[in-house]
């Protein structure tokens, strides 16, 4: 554990055991926020405030928290030896924000926002690889847990990781149906991270590096629902799409989160289930933008999802029209990754790209908008936007407008 983890832990962390209690002072997220940012602007990191010259930097910090405050924390060493041992006797291993290890999905998309301290058991390489992310209600009928365990499977035949958030119901079955496929997943915990790894069930699986289980929360927080909460956010910022198995309208952790995401936060691509029986959140969930789930049924069609998802949300779009590419043309723009390869795999067409397109289009035009702010919004060249747009209106889903100037969803007219 590095010297910043340890300073960090001390201002942020209740360090509690059992039926203990935390002390007051600890530093709330927004709290620390501000701290880092000006340890920053004064060219010091977190380790500074426990080194020989700690004195003068809690002075220089005095205008950002309390000095006494910020004493009172860091003096804390004998408590954070003894959850020290505590965690290391659970293999319960613990990344800062300011360590290399850190998972850099979380650190580019959530930034400042990213968990000061993350908490976890099993294989962290896991978290850097993307995947599935899988979410719906507790109370889930037998119905959608059969579903949710096949969605689980055909992940792991596909060689995508399901991530989700450990909660009983959809969450579990969706974990339970990659595990028992040989599949990897991971599973963002907002409570009993330290009793869940102790868990007969989990605790082969996440030796052997098929699990990973990560909280950004202390390993023995009680369920809160503000903690279920905040932590979808970091379900939705590991994972490169996200399917809705189930919402409440209005309420909810699963609503609660695919809203942010879709109004928001906007990482991913949310779908919805679009077989069985609907429900109004999930019917909402469509009006705000969610993709109606596809259905794939095999590896390959699972794959093409993510294909297409990936191409459109990090912004790596061929630079000339894809509707219809010759092979040289898209040999020539295809983005390249780090090893040199096209980024635009062989199995994601012009078409399956298009319909993914066509959705997010559809929820940027509620209002009217230009040409040239569709292409900014989806990070992709105005010739793509273009072509794109034409096609929607000569499809008859979209019009373009004089006042105000832009295109925008068509209306349906009553007859």
């Amino acid at each position: 554990m590095t010297s910043n983890t340890k300073a960090i832990l001390l201002l942020t962390a209740p360090l509690i055991a059992g039926r203990g209690t935390s002390t007051p002072d600890i530093l709330k997220p927004g709290e620390y926020k501000r701290l880092a940012r000006h340890l920053r602007e004064i060219q010091r990191q977190p380790a500074d405030l426990v080194s020989p010259n700690a004195e003068e930097i809690l002075r220089a910090c005095h205008t950002v928290i309390d000095e006494n405050r910020l004493r009172r924390l860091l003096e804390r060493g004998f408590l954070l030896g003894q959850a020290i041992e505590r965690w290391r006797a659970r293999a319960i291993w613990v990344v800062s924000r300011a360590d290399a290890g850190y998972p850099r999905r979380l650190k580019s998309r959530l930034k400042e926002d990213a968990p000061a301290v993350l908490y976890g058991c099993g294989n962290v390489d896991l978290l850097e690889r993307g995947g599935l992310a899988v979410e719906g209600s507790r109370h889930a009928n037998e119905v959608l847990i059969d579903y949710t365990i096949s969605i689980g499977r055909l992940a792991a035949r596909a060689g995508r990781i399901l991530i989700s958030g450990g909660a009983r119901g959809v969450d579990q079955a969706a974990m339970r149906g990659a595990l028992e496929a040989g599949g990897r997943v991971c599973g963002v915990l907002a409570d009993s991270l330290e009793k869940t790894v102790m868990d007969r069930e989990y605790r082969n699986l996440l030796l052997n590096g098929q699990l990973v289980l990560i909280s950004p929360y202390d390993p023995s927080a009680g369920f809160n629902v503000g903690n279920a909460m905040q932590r979808n956010k970091l379900i939705y910022a590991l994972s490169d799409a996200s399917l809705a198995v189930s919402s409440d309208f209005g309420k909810g952790g699963t609503w609660a989160g695919a809203v942010e995401q879709l109004d928001k936060l906007k990482f991913v691509p949310v779908y919805v289930r679009s077989t069985g029986e609907s429900s109004a959140g999930l019917d909402a969930l469509r009006k705000k933008g969610a993709l109606a789930w596809p259905n794939p049924n095999d590896a390959d069609s699972f794959n093409a999802i993510f294909n297409a998802a990936a191409t459109m949300q990090t912004n790596l779009f061929s630079t000339t029209v894809l509707e219809e590419p010759t092979q040289a043309a898209s040999e020539s723009v295809a983005p390249m990754s780090e090893d040199k390869e096209p980024l635009q795999s062989k199995s994601t067409s012009a078409g399956e790209l298009f319909e993914t397109a066509r959705a997010l289009i559809q929820r940027l035009l509620k209002t009217p908008m230009k040409e040239a702010k569709v292409a900014d919004e989806l990070s992709i060249s105005k010739a793509q936007a273009r072509a794109w747009l034409q096609r929607l209106v000569d499809e008859g889903a979209i019009e373009k407008q004089k006042s105000p100037a832009g295109y925008v969803v068509k209306k349906k007219r009553l007859c």
